[in-house]
C-alpha cells in the first residue's frame, strides 16, 4: 500500500487498536516515496524519535542515529509511517503493558484480547493493514507469538544473520530481529534486506529470499511433535494443527509424527533464567530508578534475574550448549519440525495470569537452542481467533524455513484472511 493508503488506514481504526506510539506523518521516506510501509517496533532506534520501550520514561529521549535495520529498509525504498507498542522492555508473551497500555486484538472488536507480545503494536499494525511490513524482536517468541494469536506471518532468523545495532537488548545471547507481514513472501524480502554483515555480531547473510520462495520442497522430510506430547494443548488448537500436517501431506511433503531428543517445552525454564540473569545486569539501574512507574510484572521478572548468580548464568550457558548440540544432530536428518506456535488462542485480557506464560512455551525453544522458525495461520477457531503452525529448520537454514512457511502457505486454506475492523472505526 502506499504510504497515504496507510495513513488513512492508520487514522481511521487505530483510535481503538492503539497499534502505534506514534504516527510519523509525514512517513519516513527512504530512497523511494511510495514504496512498502513500514512500521517500527518502539525497542528500535530511528534518529530525533524517542525510543519508548514500552515505558513512561523512554529508553533513550533523542537518539543520534536508525538501527541499522531502519536505515537499511529505509534505503531500499521501504517508508516508514510510525512505532509500534511493545511489552515494556520486551519482557512478556502475552502483550499486555501497564505502563501504557496494550494494543487491541483486532481479531474481537468486543472483547479486549490479549495480541500476543512482545512485538505486539507490530503484529496488531501488519493483521490490520496498516503497514506492509513490522519489525519485531524476538528473544523467547516475541514475533512468533504475536504474529499466531494476531493472524500474520512471523519470520525469525538464527542468529548473526540480522544487525542488533540500534535494538535494545534484553538477552544478547538470545535476541533476534525478524520481520512480520501477511504472507510469507513480504517478510522474507524484507528480511533479505535487513540481513547481511554489520560490523559485529551480524556475521552471516545476505539472505537470498527469491531462491527460498521459488524452492521446490516436494519430497522433504519433516518432523512433527505428537500432539499428545505438546502437553496442554487447546482443543481447536490441536485440531487445526492436525489439519495442517495432513495439508503439508497433500503438498507432497513427508511428516514423520516423531518426538525429539528434548521437548520444546524444556527450553522453556533455562530460557527464562537467562533472560532474566542477562536482562537484570543490563537493566538494573533503571528498574531500580523507575519501578515506581514500571509495570509491577516485568520489575518482578527482572528481579527474578538479580538472585541468578554469575557462576549460575555460566552453567545455563555450558547447558545451552550441550543441547544445542544434541537437538541440531537429531535435526539434521529433518528439514524442519512441526508444531503449534502457540497452545492456546489468543484470551481476553481480563482473564491473564500474568505469572503464567503459555503462548511461549513452545516457541523459546527456537532461541534457546538458536534455530530459524517462523508463524504462519494456520485457521481460525470455531469463535473467529486465528491459530499459527511453527516450522523451525536447522541452524542457519533460514531458506528451509521460508521454502516450507511459502509452501504451507499455498495449501493451508487461509487466504490471506483479515479481520473485521468494523467494530474499530474512529
Amino acid at each position: 500500500m502506499t504510504p497515504a493508503e496507510a495513513l488513512a488506514r492508520i487514522r481511521r481504526y487505530d483510535g481503538r487498536l492503539k497499534a502505534f506510539v506514534q504516527v510519523f506523518d509525514p512517513p519516513l521516506f527512504g530512497e523511494d516515496d511510495d514504496g512498502p510501509t513500514l512500521a517500527v517496533k518502539d525497542l528500535f532506534d530511528v534518529a530525533g524519535v524517542p525510543t519508548g520501550g514500552g515505558a513512561r520514561v523512554p529508553l533513550d529521549p533523542n537518539p543520534t542515529h536508525h538501527a541499522l535495520v531502519v536505515e537499511r529498509l529505509l534505503q531500499a525504498g521501504y517508508s516508514a509511517v510510525g512505532k509500534t507498542h511493545t511489552v515494556e522492555l520486551a519482557y512478556g508473551g502475552w502483550g499486555t503493558n501497564r505502563a501504557v497500555g496494550a494494543p487491541w486484538n483486532p481479531w474481537d472488536a468486543k472483547v479486549h484480547r490479549a495480541p500476543g507480545g512482545s512485538s505486539s503494536g507490530s503484529a496488531v499494525a501488519v493483521a490490520a493493514g496498516l503497514c506492509d511490513v513490522a519489525l519485531g524482536s524476538d528473544t523467547g517468541g516475541s514475533v512468533r507469538i504475536p504474529a499466531a494469536t494476531c493472524g500474520v506471518v512471523g519470520l525469525k532468523p538464527g542468529r548473526g544473520l540480522v544487525s542488533l545495532r540500534g535494538v535494545h537488548p534484553l538477552s544478547p545471547a538470545l535476541d533476534t530481529v525478524g520481520t512480520l507481514a501477511r504472507d510469507v513472501t513480504t517478510a522474507a524480502r524484507a528480511l533479505a534486506v535487513i540481513s547481511g554483515p554489520d560490523g559485529g555480531t551480524a556475521v552471516r547473510g545476505p539472505f537470498d529470499a527469491e531462491h527460498a520462495l521459488t524452492a521446490n520442497v516436494r519430497g522433504r522430510r519433516l518432523a512433527a511433535i505428537p500432539l499428545d506430547d505438546l502437553g496442554e494443548v487447546d482443543p481447536e488448537v490441536g485440531r487445526l494443527y492436525l489439519e495442517a500436517l495432513e495439508r503439508l501431506r497433500g503438498a507432497g511433503l513427508v511428516i514423520e509424527v516423531v518426538q525429539p531428543p528434548q521437548a520444546l517445552e524444556a527450553s522453556f525454564t533455562p530460557n527464562g533464567l537467562l533472560m532474566a540473569g542477562e536482562g537484570w545486569r543490563i537493566w538494573k539501574d533503571r528498574i531500580q530508578a523507575h519501578a515506581e512507574v514500571m509495570d509491577p510484572w516485568i520489575v518482578r521478572r527482572f528481579e527474578v534475574g538479580r538472585d541468578v548468580s554469575d557462576a549460575r548464568l555460566a552453567e545455563v550457558h555450558a547447558e545451552r550448549a550441550a543441547g544445542q548440540a544434541e537437538f541440531h544432530a537429531w535435526l539434521a536428518a529433518y528439514d524442519g519440525l512441526l508444531s503449534p506456535t502457540c497452545p492456546i488462542p489468543a484470551p481476553p485480557l481480563d482473564s491473564i495470569d500474568e505469572t503464567t506464560s503459555p503462548l511461549s512455551r513452545l516457541t523459546r525453544a527456537a532461541n534457546y537452542l538458536d534455530l530459524p522458525g517462523i508463524s504462519v495461520p494456520c485457521g481460525l477457531t470455531d469463535g473467529g481467533l486465528p491459530v499459527g503452525l511453527q516450522i523451525l529448520g536447522r541452524p542457519r537454514d533460514e531458506g528451509a524455513v521460508v521454502a516450507l512457511g511459502a509452501a504451507f502457505e499455498k495449501v493451508s486454506g487461509w487466504e490471506g484472511r483479515s479481520p473485521d475492523l468494523s467494530g474499530f472505526e474512529a
